[in-house]
């Protein structure tokens, strides 16, 4: 009986720990995404970053002033398709990345006078 007891309170004390250090959890996938403003004037942009499953990881508007780049740092699901989209008044860029194939997807998006380039790479393969 009292070995029982025993390893009853060894598995839960293994099943805590395990929890505590990462063990039997999925990794959350990462986007770096980089806005710059190469214009003369400042760019009023919205970010919204959403799963291939209809959840929206963030939903942010930001003015970034001409010459300066601001960096959103967001959290996404551990699998599925990803997508940000980032929208000013008269353009849009978009970025597209599969977390389940990438931890960690850095994307730019660049917003000069006429013109929008965006990149991105997969910097942490899974």
């Amino acid at each position: 009986m009292r070995r029982r007891e025993l390893l009853t309170g060894t598995a839960a004390l293994a099943t805590a720990a395990a929890g505590c250090l990462g063990f039997g959890e999925n990794d959350s996938g990462r986007l770096d995404l980089t806005v710059r403003n190469d214009g003369d004037e400042p760019v009023d942009v919205e970010v919204v970053v959403e799963g291939d499953d209809g959840t929206t990881y963030v939903e942010e508007s930001d003015r970034v002033d001409a010459g300066v780049a601001r960096a959103f740092e967001v959290t996404v699901g551990a699998t599925g398709g990803h997508e940000v989209v980032v929208t000013g008044a008269d353009w849009e860029g978009r970025l597209a990345w599969d977390a389940g194939v990438c931890a960690l997807y850095d994307g730019t998006v660049a917003v000069e006078a006429e013109t929008v380039s965006v990149a991105g790479e997969c910097v942490d393969p899974r």
